[in-house]
């Protein structure tokens, strides 16, 4: 039987805790046999890639790592909670 998220692909949220906290993003990819997802533009990690045609010097690529889906809210649902104070009216 297939795991069941509050988070899809396509969603935007935002990060609740570890070192990525108060990003958001929009979902790229959710790993349901981690219970993971891929948030864009958060957790970034470098890859350290070789020689080749594409790249003759080799490269370093940064891309999205996962993030542990319980640590993810929808954007829509963390605004509209009391978590966040309202910004006050300048005068």
């Amino acid at each position: 039987m297939a795991t069941k998220f509050h988070v899809k692909r396509g969603d935007e949220v935002v990060v609740l805790a570890g070192s990525q906290k108060g990003k958001s993003g929009k979902i790229l990819e959710v790993l349901a046999v981690k219970s993971r997802a891929r948030v864009e533009g958060v957790g970034m990690i470098k890859r350290h890639l070789k020689k080749s045609q594409e790249h003759p010097n080799g490269t370093i690529a940064e891309r999205e790592g996962s993030i542990h889906v319980s640590n993810l809210q929808l954007k829509s649902r963390f605004e509209a909670s009391k978590k966040r104070p309202k910004p006050a009216a300048k005068a």
